[in-house]
């Protein structure tokens, strides 16, 4: 079995229970687990493969909870700039109607190279519509060379214009078909061991895009292979309107009703819920996906995540979709999460101050909802922290640069607090993924041009 030393590390940060902050750190990993976690001091000095991170800081991989590759085909459209979501939609859903297979292939390696290059090793990712032949498939496929932990979530839409909807009918799938391909993905890919590479989940795409029946069944097939949820809720005041006036319920309350959650349950962006709901999320045990730059950038609000926090809410980070961020840099998300918490805090108890002032997110806060937090949120036990047993899922960065010139005192604070960088090594099991700030597993400058020659053919048609 293959062995991998990890040593020097400036400051290693296990966000294991005891939130060890280690000088001097490393690990020993053997066959894409970790073995040993401590001082360097304390670990074996030879292996088949040895690093030495002198100079930077070790982390546990980021998890990204939400997010739609094949969106970063469509960022910055002009049409879509100034939009709120559901107008936002109705622009871009004519453009996603011409996506074709390898349209979602170019696109799922572009976000996951994006992603591990900002010190991302898992992602979830919420594919709901498939045009022209495309397949989940076509993004599981994609994803395996580039090596990063994949939840390929089984999005729908089935509720068309036509049926009092948001989507066009073009984009929408029979009921039936949904729910048969939902079963073929879950048998064909879904692996539950510890270190799995591939998961699948079942994610309904929305209150306003699919029927309530549709929910129920995608529920009740989830749970009977034991695959996990995930559907966007309350991301706007036009869903909660949506909902009440379609159905009668506020969207928590209709998750209820449809039996929607449960600690196999993750919702993304949650920004517009109540105190009474995000105790039914800590009852229940469901997960949030917090998105804050899709949030501001939607001009969604800002979701009440200190909140969520100090009631026993599993919270997790996303970039959301690429078309809605427009980025996919999980570091500059965590610092994002950071910063909106402290305006939300600020807005909410402006004038209180002394022991009366609302608690401000803390770096360490941020960097543990993008870890620890993340693998709680897609029920992952094997990531989210530096410890014996767990996946050697790491990144680390280089701190001898001029964007943390001046803030050495708290390197781990200066990740967040500083302006966004590129990951200098991300590894996934103990393999490289980026090595030396490059991305190893593709040929990034060919992947780019052929990102682009798509993105081009899919807004001139």
């Amino acid at each position: 079995m293959p062995t991998l030393l990890i040593r020097n590390a400036a400051l290693m940060v296990t966000m294991d229970d005891h939130r060890q902050e280690i000088p001097d750190g490393g690990l020993f990993i053997k066959d894409g687990f970790i073995e040993q976690a401590g001082p360097t001091a304390s670990l074996p000095t030879q292996a088949d493969q040895v690093l030495d991170l002198h100079d930077h800081v070790l982390l546990p991989g980021l998890i990204n909870t939400h997010h739609h590759f094949y969106q970063t085909l469509t960022r910055a459209v002009p049409a879509a700039q100034d939009a709120n979501l559901f107008n936002w939609l109705k622009t871009l859903y004519p453009i996603w109607a011409r996506l074709l297979p390898e349209d979602v292939q170019v696109s799922t390696q572009a976000a996951l190279a994006e992603l591990a290059l900002s010190g991302c090793t898992a992602a979830a990712d919420h594919l709901y519509l498939f045009p022209n032949g495309s397949r989940l498939d076509d993004e599981i496929h994609a994803a395996r060379q580039v090596g990063v932990r994949l939840h390929a979530t089984r999005g729908s839409m089935s509720l068309g214009e036509s049926q009092g909807g948001l989507p066009p009918d073009s984009v929408v799938e029979s009921e039936d078909a949904i729910l048969r391909d939902s079963q073929r993905l879950i048998e064909s890919y879904h692996d539950a061991r510890p270190g799995a590479m591939i998961q699948i989940a079942l994610a309904p795409c929305s209150p306003f895009s699919v029927t309530g029946d549709l929910m129920r069944q995608s529920a009740a097939l989830a749970r009977q292979f034991g695959v996990r949820l995930h559907t966007h809720l309350a991301e706007t005041e036009d869903e909660e309107q949506f909902c009440l006036q379609k159905f009668g319920y506020r969207p928590v309350a209709y998750m209820e009703h449809l039996d929607w959650v449960g600690p196999d349950v993750w919702f993304a962006h949650s920004v517009h819920v109540k105190a009474p709901e995000i105790e039914v999320y800590k009852r229940a045990g469901c997960g949030v996906a917090h998105c804050p730059s899709s949030n501001m950038r939607l001009a969604s609000g800002i979701a009440p995540v200190m909140a969520m926090l100090q009631a026993g809410v599993r919270v997790g980070l996303g970039v959301d979709g690429s078309a809605s961020n427009d980025s996919s840099h999980l570091l500059a998300e965590a610092r994002q999460a950071m910063l909106i918490a402290r305006l939300g805090s600020a807005l909410s108890g402006a004038s209180l101050s002394g022991q009366d002032a609302p608690p401000l997110m803390t770096a360490r806060q941020a960097l543990e909802i993008a870890t620890r937090g993340g693998a709680s949120v897609l029920g992952r036990t094997d990531l989210g922290s530096l410890e014996p047993g767990k996946c050697a899922d790491f990144f680390a960065v280089n701190l001898n640069r001029l964007d943390y010139a001046g803030a050495l005192h708290d390197p781990l604070a200066a990740l967040v607090f500083c302006a966004p960088v590129r990951a200098d090594y991300t590894y996934v099991g103990g393999q490289a993924v980026v090595h030396q700030g490059h991305l190893v597993t593709l040929d990034l400058p060919a992947l780019v041009a052929r990102h682009n020659q798509a993105a081009r053919r899919l807004l001139s048609a």
